[in-house]
């Protein structure tokens, strides 16, 4: 048996984007995970770090329990897989990780089915609670037909009711303004530690807007920001929305930005990804009101313990 391999992890950090982009650009994921800004705002509250081995990236992450896992390698030779799979096994064991894998897609799991098809003891587990909630831009943006109805609705309320206007966020004032209602919504929503990691990466993100191609709208009532939206363009297909807070007592505050951002910045994709529910009924119930033509599936693999 060759020797193995030891794994030296780094931190993630803003230098690292223009690496991680190369290795996730040629991959057209639907999924929000694999996005440099998405693993720049959890860094924190995931511990997300990386390594590589025969010449893939390697992403080590934990998840809102502090449960340990992989990511899918990215930037692999096929013919390296298997050999890849066997090394952070041995780190898994050495670590006492729970999974081996998680976030995978459906095409990586398929992969990895077949090279280990005749092994037994493999678990492989749908991971609903973090499947994402994929939309047709062109029906966020004109919210036409039954199904939108209430939330076409909902914004019209918003334009008659009040005197509102969007900015961009970007200028020095503008930031500043979202960072305050950014703290704000943290303290009024029963903040906790995962809330303090995105608050955090939220500023981050606001400091290094250029940095990451990161755009967003903040709406102002009476000039008082009530609303603010982050989000990007990940190919030319898709769009992912990062970031969503308002002020819920501006009524149809939600369907106004989540109209107006789209309209603004990403008309020009077919899908907007508004990443998942993580089981939260209320959020679950919020997502599914908009009617996603799909849910992006994710997968948690291992080998069951004998």
């Amino acid at each position: 048996m060759g020797k193995v391999e030891i794994m030296i992890f780094k931190r993630l950090m803003i230098e690292d984007k223009n690496i991680f982009e190369e290795y996730i650009y040629p991959y057209k994921f639907l999924s929000c995970e694999y996005s440099f800004t998405t693993l720049y705002i959890w860094r924190e509250a995931c511990d997300i770090c990386f390594t590589f081995n025969k010449g893939a990236l390697i992403i080590k992450k934990k998840d809102f329990e502090g449960k340990c896992y992989f990511m899918q390698p990215l930037g692999y030779k096929a013919e390296d897989l298997k050999e890849i799979i066997d090394v952070l096994m041995v780190y898994k064991t050495e670590n006492n990780m729970e999974y081996l894998f998680k976030d995978l897609d459906e095409e990586f799991m398929e992969e990895i089915k077949n090279i280990y098809e005749d092994v037994s003891g493999i678990c492989i587990e749908e991971d609903r609670d973090n499947f994402d909630y994929l939309y047709e831009a062109e029906k966020l943006t004109k919210l036409s037909g039954k199904k939108l109805h209430g939330k076409k609705n909902h914004y019209n309320s918003f334009i008659k009711n009040y005197n509102y206007e969007v900015k961009d966020i970007k200028g020095a004032e503008v930031i500043r303004d979202v960072i305050i209602a950014a703290e704000k919504w943290y303290e009024v929503n029963k903040a906790d530690y995962i809330l303090r990691c995105e608050l955090q990466g939220i500023k981050d993100v606001l400091k290094n807007m250029e940095i990451v191609n990161t755009k967003g709208i903040a709406v102002y009532v009476d000039e008082k920001i009530v609303a603010f939206s982050l989000g990007e363009k990940l190919n030319d297909d898709l769009a992912v929305i990062h970031i969503e807070k308002a002020d819920v007592g501006y009524s149809g505050v939600y369907s106004f930005i989540n109209k107006t951002f789209v309209d603004r910045n990403f008309n020009d994709v077919k899908i907007i990804n508004r990443e998942q529910d993580l089981g939260i009924a209320g959020l679950r119930k919020s997502k599914l009101s908009y009617h996603p033509f799909k849910l992006e599936k994710k997968y948690i693999f291992g080998f069951s313990k004998v």
